[in-house]
């Protein structure tokens, strides 16, 4: 400002308001204000809010309130019952918008210190208790720092006409209900009355349909319990919802806690196929049996078989009931998921006509200059054909390769050593689920004298039998069988012991006990095939902890004779078989912990770490993921050979050490995918650390980050990651590359997704002088052409509510061998690929009669939306096609009945569906 302005500019005090505000009137300011400019502004918005004009029927409800408080103020004890009853009318009387303070509490504020003060000077009484009732309501407008006033004249007097006093009365009386429960048990204080007043408070948020607050209310009270004594037929099925959503964003053991109620709710009102699916999340057996041997009719018990066949849990009670229905053991076993995968599906969809793996390759379509190269006869591109072929054409019993000829001029002799052994065994996948017809295709090519070949009929056997059960048990007769578990050839030894695991995995068969343990033990025999035994019996008894497996492990690791054997690099296995067999368990695995800790060698902490990962295996364990994040962060490493360093060299790891520790952060990156793959918050949140840990994680972190992308996101490709994977594809480190082109696979499993199959078109060409990578890239283009495009791998089933451990256990060993790719399966261990046998699923929608016959019926097949907390009956779907069962559901997607002709007896249209007719149905 210049001297002459100075000078000319009036001080504030001398400015007046009525000439600024005539100033103001004209659209001119005077210099004082221009000095002062926000001062003045708040003055005269203060004059304005003190001089605020009310209409003539506000001012007289002010000047009523006014003098009924000041009534209450006075000696007079005859006004307060009359007084306080008037105030109580006014307020519960009046209207607002939803965003402004009721009139009436507005106008009463400024009283509210001196009604008080009088409350504490009343006696006890009849007018004290009415004058604490009308302070709670008061309170809500008066919560400066934690005096909760609310609560503390609602529990001096805690009416039973809470409800007259409105939801948003009851919502913040909920609030602080809540926080000083919280403070008195950091004050080991009583809280009985809080737990009574919240209490009375659950059925009016249930009458109106605040089912979402009623449950937050009594959660936070650690009383979730208690809410079944409280719904009706009304109620229960929202409540239910509202509880098990939340379920994935609670801590042990509330989660268990909720869904524990949850069950009982639903069983109570006899919901059994949904109290069914929250008892196999507890991974309760018990009551699963309880469930089944329920007195409910045909076929509802159906149903519950199909869901447990889908879960692949086996039980002990199922020959009883089988007597009484013949047909619940081929419920329960899997065995007609061929029929109606074959007969119904395949047919409806017109893809019957077996595909050629020309047909997925399109060379054509591939650069002309690399054309001739990626299609050379030479036995590795034979073989990638034959795992091609097999995970096209899985499931469907007829091929252009495998079926098509007598096995003497077999696709198989066009490949050699542990090649024909994986091409034999693709006769598995091709013939997936079909026992019947099975054992005949396979079994000629048991008589060659081609020992490889022998062993890969032997593979097939047991991938021919995942997640089916034969009441003959041709398997284990065939592959349990001494001769060939005990045959001079490793071979057939193993293909015998993986075959096991495949056949009967998740099953709980004691019999593999006697099996497969003696191999485990056996410390006169290669470490590869205890390993295989070992992860063999975490597959059977995977999520069960079984004490037996994990001691047999566990005196493994600390046997004299094995510590040479341990450094192999199959003993990893071992570690994931402890893992497997912890999966699910939470807070259960602390034992198994604290049993690892005796063992004093590096394979020990590797084994800790899977078994912790399997443990929360998608619960979105917050803390899990925290923990496994810093492991990540850990810089390893190995002992210095310099000379100046030779004094230091005692306190490094040796190289043995090392190495444990880069398998212990390869297991937290697949750990961090497994743990957040079950909620999808968690998901995208995990993907951001995927990109850190690979700007700045070591090499041996980042050729494992790809494998973790894709097992957070198996068959639904999502296009910020498969362009991120489709990056990582080129990267400078060849292990990272063939990772990331695996995962493309995976991500796009089964989906026939076209920007993917052009994108490994395009890398087949880039690849075409690279064996290992060009190798690869079949593989992922067979997995992406999955069962022509009607399979899934991901784990999640029944509305992703449910994860199937089997399945879940595929990925993980798979991704666990690809850690180290160019040691096993672009080595000699590609047979490896075919433990995605267990996770390989039909996603489909198959609609049954009450006789088990097919019937095709219109449904709606959409988007599914997310219902829970909305009011009404919302649409559960959006964006929906109608279409004729069967039909195929993707990632994300639900499915609704057209009409109500039928009834479904499961709650979910997803999977093999009995449905009922409706006996109310009129045309």
């Amino acid at each position: 400002m210049s001297d002459k302005d100075k000078s000319t500019s009036k001080p504030t005090s001398a400015a007046k308001p009525e000439d600024k505000a005539v100033d103001k009137g004209k659209g001119k300011a005077t210099d004082g204000e221009d000095a002062s400019k926000s001062d003045e502004k708040d003055k005269d918005e203060t004059k304005i809010g003190a001089e605020e004009e009310l209409n003539e029927e506000d001012q007289k409800l002010k000047d009523d309130l006014d003098m009924l408080a000041e009534r209450l103020l006075e000696d007079d004890k005859s006004l307060y019952k009359s007084s306080l009853d008037a105030i109580k009318e006014s307020i519960k009387t009046s209207t607002s918008s939803m965003t402004a303070v009721p009139k009436p509490l507005k106008f009463l504020r400024p009283h509210y210190d001196n009604l008080t003060k009088a409350f504490d000077s009343w006696p006890e009484g009849d007018d004290k208790n009415s004058m604490a009732d009308m302070l709670s309501v008061l309170g809500m407008t008066y919560s400066e720092g934690d005096r909760r006033d609310t609560l503390k004249y609602r529990l001096y007097y805690p009416s039973d006409d809470l409800g007259s006093w409105g939801h948003e009365y009851m919502r913040h009386l909920a609030l602080e209900i809540g926080a000083e429960f919280n403070q008195r048990l950091d004050e080991d204080k009583s809280t009985d009355e809080l737990e009574e007043l919240a209490l009375s408070l659950v059925p009016f948020f249930l009458k109106h349909n605040a089912e979402a607050d009623a449950v937050d209310l009594i959660s936070d009270l650690d009383m979730i319990s208690k809410i079944p004594k409280f719904l009706d037929e009304n109620t229960y099925s929202r409540v239910c919802l509202y509880m098990v959503s939340m379920v994935p964003l609670l801590a042990y053991p509330d989660n268990d806690n909720f869904l524990q109620t949850a069950y009982n709710i639903y069983k109570q009102y006899k919901q059994y196929t949904q109290a069914l699916v929250l008892a196999i999340r507890l991974n309760d057996i018990e009551k699963i049996e309880q469930l089944f041997a329920a007195d409910v009719d045909k076929s509802t018990k159906r149903q519950m078989a199909f869901i447990l066949g889908r879960q692949k849990i086996t039980l002990d009670s199922i020959d009883e009931e089988t007597e009484e229905d013949p047909e619940l053991a081929h419920c329960i076993n899997n065995t007609w998921i061929h029929e109606y995968y074959r007969n119904n599906l395949a047919k409806e969809l017109s893809i019957t006509d077996p595909k050629t793996p020309e047909d997925i390759y399109k060379t054509h379509l591939e650069s002309s200059r690399t054309m001739g190269l990626t299609n050379t006869d030479s036995a590795r591109h034979n073989l990638a054909s034959a795992f091609v072929n097999a995970f096209v054409n899985l499931g469907f019993s007829n091929d252009k390769l495998m079926l098509v000829s007598e096995n003497k001029s077999s696709w198989v002799w066009k490949t050699k050593d542990e090649g024909m052994m994986s091409t034999a065994a693709s006769l598995g996948m091709l013939l997936q689920w079909n026992i019947d017809e099975g054992l005949d295709k396979i079994d000629p090519y048991t008589d060659v004298d081609e020992e490889y070949i022998k062993a890969g009929a032997l593979l097939a056997m047991g991938i021919m039998n995942s997640g089916v059960r034969n009441d003959i048990d041709p398997t284990l007769a065939l592959l349990g069988d001494s001769t060939n578990l005990n045959h001079k050839n490793p071979n057939i030894r193993m293909a015998s012991i993986m075959g096991l695991g495949l056949a009967y995995a998740g099953s709980n068969k004691d019999t593999l006990l006697d099996v497969l343990l003696p191999i485990v033990q056996d410390t006169g025999i290669d470490m590869k095939l205890s390993a295989m035994a070992a992860l063999s019996l975490g597959l059977v008894f995977v999520g069960t902890a079984q004490g037996d497996v994990l001691s047999a492990i566990i005196q493994t690791f600390m046997d004299d004779d094995r510590a040479s054997q341990l450094k192999d690099k199959w003993t990893r296995f071992m570690t994931l078989a402890i893992g497997l067999l912890c999966f699910g368990r939470q807070e259960e695995v602390e034992v198994v912990l604290e049993a690892l800790k005796v063992v004093d060698h590096p394979v020990s902490k590797a084994s800790q770490v899977i078994a912790e990962v399997c443990a929360w295996a998608g619960t979105g364990a917050v803390l899990k993921i925290q923990e496994l994040l810093h492991m990540c962060n850990e810089h390893v490493t190995s002992k210095d050979s310099d000379a100046e360093e030779e004094d230091k060299d005692a306190s490094k790891p040796s190289e043995e050490e090392v190495e444990g520790e880069k398998l212990c952060q390869s297991y937290a990156v697949l750990g961090l995918a497994l743990v957040a793959m079950g909620e999808d918050i968690g998901q995208d949140m995990i993907l951001r650390q995927f990109g850190h840990l690979m700007h700045y994680g070591e090499p041996n972190i980042r050729k494992v980050v790809p494998l973790a992308m894709a097992l957070v996101s198996p068959s639904y490709p999502q296009m910020k990651i498969y362009d991120t994977l489709s990056r990582y594809s080129h990267d400078n480190d060849i292990d990272v590359a063939i990772n990331a082109i695996f995962a493309m696979g995976i991500l796009g499993a089964g989906t026939n997704n076209a920007r993917l199959a052009q994108l490994l078109r395009q890398l087949a060409s880039y690849y075409h002088r690279d064996a290992n990578a060009l190798f690869m890239v079949r593989m992922a283009q067979g997995l992406l052409h999955m069962g022509k495009g009607t399979l899934t791998v991901n784990p999640f089933h029944t509305d992703r509510s449910v994860l199937s451990r089997v399945s879940a256990a595929g990925l993980l060993t798979i991704m666990v061998a690809l850690i180290d790719a160019r040691d096993f399966v672009l080595k000699d261990a590609h047979y490896l690929f075919y433990l995605l046998a267990m996770s390989a699923q039909p996603r489909w929608l198959v609609t049954l009669d009450e006789n088990l016959e097919p019937l095709s019926l219109n449904v709606r097949v959409g988007t599914a939306v997310d219902v829970v907390g909305q009011a009404g009956r919302p649409k559960t779907i959006t964006g929906w096609q109608t279409q004729s069962t069967p039909v195929l559901l993707s990632y994300g997607e639900r499915a609704e009945l057209e009409d109500e002709k039928y009834l479904s007896v499961a709650h979910t249209l997803e999977g093999v569906v009995i449905l009922k007719k409706n006996p109310d149905w009129e045309e």
